[in-house]
């Protein structure tokens, strides 16, 4: 069965102009036209273009991705170093989410602070107040 454009984005979740920008990127190689010269796919094609949109998550680059695509298209022979991209890739995710994860647990004890301010049971400092002023959960400066 063959898709249209507008099906293709609907299974694959890509806008009709990044699927067009792909497709003129040589990034979806071999792409077929109907009778009327529109580009049209099928199941094997809409995979690869979802394994594209993974890629690009990945981070890799418009030429990067051209870069796997010629090497996928030369077949087994590229293996390792298709793996070898994907390993630098992966790599480079794992770096990303460690740094989510603590920005993540940084708003976890900010909230966790606030929380604690505002049921009053601690008082509010901050770094970017005078040293020594502190405030209470209702905002007024009290001494210390």
């Amino acid at each position: 069965m063959l898709f249209s454009m507008k099906q293709t984005c609907e299974k694959t979740g890509m806008t009709y102009e990044g699927l067009k920008f792909y497709c003129n990127q040589d990034l979806v190689p071999n792409v077929k036209r109907d009778a009327g010269n529109r580009r049209v796919f099928d199941e094997r094609d809409i995979a690869w273009i979802k394994g594209l949109g993974c890629l690009k998550r990945c981070g890799l680059s418009i030429q990067e991705m051209r870069h796997y695509v010629r090497l996928c298209q030369q077949g087994v022979g590229t293996i390792q170093e298709r793996k070898a991209i994907l390993a630098q890739k992966r790599e480079a995710l794992l770096d990303q989410i460690a740094q989510l994860q603590g920005a993540v647990a940084y708003v976890d004890e900010k909230q966790k602070f606030y929380d604690d301010v505002l049921a009053g049971k601690r008082p509010y400092v901050s770094n970017l107040l005078n040293r020594g002023e502190e405030y209470c959960s209702a905002g007024s400066k009290k001494d210390c």
